[in-house]
């Protein structure tokens, strides 16, 4: 019986104590009430892509993402009717407690800045993560899945490959310097926090980042296109490295990559969707 009374006495405490840092959280938030506020011109400057170091996060589950893989959170903006929801409320208190500054608005207010045409209750603004060769290059390993996207330009193809490489367990991606930011608002509402796990190496030429693929390709890993498939009878690579398919100069250079390892003669170009 002392038992269960102790763990009701938990619960409880647990329960308040939670409440309490919400309240906390909600009266340290600044409280904007005008749609020229130098923090909301900030947040639509970078949702427009023109502030390049940080990247623009909306909707609570994609902010959660971005807390779960250790994003540095600058900015956390949420509307008062989502603020007013406890599992939305808890939440906010994490971000806001790592951010560097946060505020509360109204709807209308939120919707001045919202990315989408229904305003998803919260935005962070983040760190761009960090996107280099080296940092792409440490984490490929033999038997990896390396994913190229080259010219890819529609931002929800791009956001859909990275969800569905991470999905195939693949190592890392490189989005060459024709292909959409993969950071983009567009590209991470379709990556679903894929793109805050992977190591991504963005803006390369297609020729720069020859020899990473060549490397992976000499070291057994399966690489050089954007999309890959393992045939049961013959392995075989199929290339699908821009939306309107490969140019030959592209085709060709592509070939002689994967005739680095054992893919076999066939290069199927699949037309894009």
């Amino acid at each position: 019986m002392n038992s269960e009374l102790c763990s009701l006495f938990f619960v409880k405490y647990h329960v308040q104590n939670t409440k309490d840092q919400v309240q906390s959280t909600k009266n340290k938030m600044l409280q904007i009430t005008s749609r020229d506020n130098s923090l909301l011109r900030e947040a639509r400057a970078v949702r427009d892509g023109k502030i390049d170091e940080l990247i623009f996060v909306e909707g609570l589950r994609l902010c959660e993402e971005a807390f779960r893989s250790k994003l540095e959170i600058e900015v956390v903006i949420a509307s008062d009717e989502l603020l007013r929801k406890d599992r939305a409320a808890i939440a906010i208190a994490e971000l806001s407690h790592v951010s560097k500054r946060s505020a509360s608005v109204t709807e209308r207010l939120l919707a001045s800045i919202s990315y989408t045409k229904t305003p998803q209750g919260i935005v962070v603004l983040a760190r761009r993560p960090v996107s280099s060769e080296k940092r792409l290059a440490e984490s490929l390993h033999p038997h990896s899945l390396l994913v190229v996207l080259h010219q890819i330009n529609n931002p929800v193809n791009v956001g859909a490959i990275l969800r569905t490489s991470e999905a195939a367990g693949a190592s890392g991606v490189i989005t060459t310097q024709d292909t959409s930011d993969p950071f983009s608002p567009k590209s991470l509402r379709g990556a679903m926090g894929s793109a805050f796990r992977l190591p991504i190496w963005r803006g390369p030429s297609y020729t720069t980042s020859l020899p990473l693929m060549k490397m992976v390709s000499g070291a057994g890993l399966r690489a050089p296109a954007a999309s890959m498939q393992q045939s049961a009878t013959r392995k075989r690579a199929t290339g699908n490295a821009r939306e309107t398919g490969p140019r030959p100069r592209v085709r060709n250079i592509m070939k002689r990559v994967m005739r680095c390892h054992d893919f076999g003669s066939g290069l199927e170009e699949r037309p894009a969707a």
